[in-house]
């Protein structure tokens, strides 16, 4: 099994990283990473519906969706990412306690008493401490899972704080747990990146033949690729949701703005906006009819086009689309 530390802290590549080797790589693999601030949907999500995405703009938190399914993780310094990709017996591939037993091992080897749960997750005194999902390609199982060891919880709850009662669809939907960090359990103080070469020192003596590996040029460059083509990209992270609608509304003292949107494949297909005080809004429906739910594209025909008068200023808009 080929034993992999990357260096990179860039989610788009790491998550591109994931699939490269999980088609491309003839071995077994095992790798310990890093992010910076990120969340990462599950295949199946819809991704607006699964951010707070004021927040996630102005932290330029950047968001990347996953290829396994499952729900959504938030990715920061102070977490750690583990992933298993092996090949198998294709009735015996989906085992997730297979792949966390190692993990399980290590943590309680630094004193954390971590252990299973029902949820696929890992946790310590009752709260989540790794979240885990699986993906199945031909006769391989990619396995990955996030440590919390030293995350900043407070930006974790509000970057995924979400109106889930606007959105109607049938996307998978996160099950919000209760979190914690690993670092107040573990027996003896240490750094997150101790704690890294920690987990990844133990689990690769427990490997039978593991070796290490470093990526090579051509590694990066068609991972690069892969970010260029697929994840560093609005198709991927956003337009690939599934088709939903979204219900809003504004008050303005005794005056309601609602805001009703079908979207799909990440364009708007059906608008109403409706205004007590405004009768015609028909032209700015027609204008946003039809266009990509990209922030910046919406924002700049926002503040070109709104009518003459309008009780709303772009950005109240813009906080009901997005």
């Amino acid at each position: 099994m080929l034993c992999i530390k990357p260096t990179s802290l860039d989610p788009y590549f790491n998550i591109a990283a994931e699939e490269y080797f999980l088609k491309k790589c003839d071995q077994d693999v095992f790798m310990l990473w890093r992010n910076s601030p990120s969340i990462i949907v599950g295949k199946h999500q819809n991704t607006l519906g699964e951010i707070n995405h004021p927040y996630v703009r102005a932290k330029d938190i950047k968001v990347v969706r996953r290829l396994s399914g499952g729900g959504t993780v938030f990715h920061d310094l102070g977490n750690v990412n583990f992933t298993f990709i092996r090949a198998g017996e294709q009735s015996k591939l989906v085992d997730f306690k297979k792949f966390t037993q190692p993990i399980v091992d290590a943590l309680q080897q630094m004193g954390a008493c971590a252990y299973h749960s029902g949820r696929n997750d890992l946790l310590i005194d009752g709260f989540k401490i790794s979240g885990n999902a699986e993906h199945v390609y031909k006769d391989k199982v990619l396995h990955h899972g996030t440590l919390l060891f030293s995350s900043d919880i407070s930006n974790l709850n509000e970057a995924i704080k979400v109106e889930l009662e606007c959105y109607d669809d049938k996307s998978v939907k996160s099950f919000r747990s209760k979190v914690t960090n690993i670092a107040a359990y573990v027996a003896e103080q240490m750094s997150v990146e101790t704690f890294l070469d920690r987990v990844f020192d133990y689990v690769c003596h427990g490997l039978g033949g593991a070796e290490l590996y470093t990526p090579t040029q051509e590694d990066n460059e068609q991972i690069h690729e892969l970010v260029q083509t697929k994840y560093g990209t609005w198709e991927w992270n956003y337009a690939y949701s599934p088709a939903y609608a979204l219900k809003r509304k504004s008050c303005k003292g005794s005056v309601t703005t609602h805001w009703n949107m079908e979207v799909q494949k990440g364009c708007i297909k059906t608008i109403k906006i409706s205004h007590p005080e405004v009768e015609h809004t028909q032209e700015l429906e027609t204008g946003l009819l039809g266009r990509k739910l990209i922030y910046d594209e919406i924002e700049h025909y926002l503040s070109q086009n709104l009518p003459e008068g309008a009780p709303w200023t772009k950005d109240e808009l813009m906080n009901l689309i997005f």
